[in-house]
């Protein structure tokens, strides 16, 4: 067993990104009935809906689960006090500097990963005392770093500095990647817009399909210049911020209204590239079943391939 299984507690290291919104009871339940690990978001801000979400999963699964906490975006310590009070496990910590509240969740007995996009934000996060990483390469969707590092470089770098356990994001659909990361260094994966697009996902089916039809390159990283950076699905709406170069944050503000109402040009629709990977909206189930099965085809056959010295 790998030190990411060790931390998670669950049948695979397969992790759901913590999308907002998007990442509440009914995804993430399903996830971890599934094998893998399904998470919480709060970043929408919603605190007493995010709250409600996470007491929602004792009743629809009995599987370990996890919580997203983005640091800069909490309002208050109701949220990192709550998790400690209703027996969170697991979190991730993101957007921010682990260290405000790693001594907190600590103490309380939480596995605390943090996300990271650069070797020099890996390095923080080790000295701040996290457990382990979640590794976020420019591939994937939504917010992301300005200098654009691929997941694989991006981790061999990490690597070089540091021993904690990585779980790699961006990018990643199926097996084959799952693969590529873990010969990189990764002992877990964290997928996004692959869960998106699942059966139980619960975003309107405009969204979904408009993931299946997006070739590798259907998506931009828009307002490199300034803040929030972020990768979208390209649509006419984000077609408009990428020939302009700039993003007003109200821009964001009608996301609910492509995610659950289907206006695809109401807001940036937040994906990775893996949408190119993307053919077919799966059940849960199925993705991560035929992800382990793709896994280990991919591991065995590498097995037998050597090069003569």
């Amino acid at each position: 067993m790998n030190r990411v299984l060790q931390h998670l507690g669950s049948k695979y290291p397969i992790i759901q990104a913590p999308m907002g919104w998007i990442a509440r009871s009914k995804l993430a339940s399903a996830v971890s009935n599934a094998g893998g690990f399904g998470v919480i978001e709060t970043s929408s801000g919603e605190v007493e809906n995010c709250k409600a979400e996470i007491k929602k999963m004792a009743d629809l699964t009995d599987k370990p689960f996890g919580v997203n906490l983005p640091l800069l975006f909490l309002q208050d310590d109701s949220m990192v006090d709550f998790c400690v009070s209703h027996g969170v496990k697991f979190v991730t910590t993101s957007a921010g500097d682990p260290s405000k509240y790693i001594e907190t969740l600590k103490y309380a007995g939480i596995t605390v990963y943090h996300a990271v996009p650069s070797v020099q934000g890996a390095v923080k996060a080790a000295n701040a005392g996290v457990d382990g990483l979640v590794v976020e390469g420019t591939e994937g969707g939504g917010f992301k770093n300005p200098e654009e590092v691929g997941l694989l470089v991006l981790i061999q770098a990490i690597r070089k500095e540091l021993d904690l356990p990585i779980i790699a994001a961006g990018g990643i659909v199926d097996g084959t990647g799952m693969a590529a990361v873990f010969a990189a260094g990764a002992e877990g994966i964290q997928m996004g817009t692959r869960f998106v697009s699942s059966k139980e996902s619960p975003v309107h089916d405009n969204f979904k399909n408009k993931i299946l039809d997006s070739t590798i390159q259907g998506t931009w990283i828009l307002n490199k210049t300034s803040k929030p950076v972020i990768r979208a699905l390209r649509t006419d709406f984000t077609k408009k911020i990428h020939e302009a170069g700039v993003m007003e944050m109200n821009d964001m503000s009608n996301i609910q209204d492509l995610y659950f109402g289907g206006d695809m040009n109401a807001a940036p629709a937040l994906s990775g590239q893996s949408v190119g990977l993307i053919d077919e909206v799966k059940s849960v189930k199925d993705i991560i079943d035929q992800t382990v099965s793709e896994f280990n085809e991919t591991c065995n056959n590498l097995s037998n391939f050597k090069l003569e010295v």
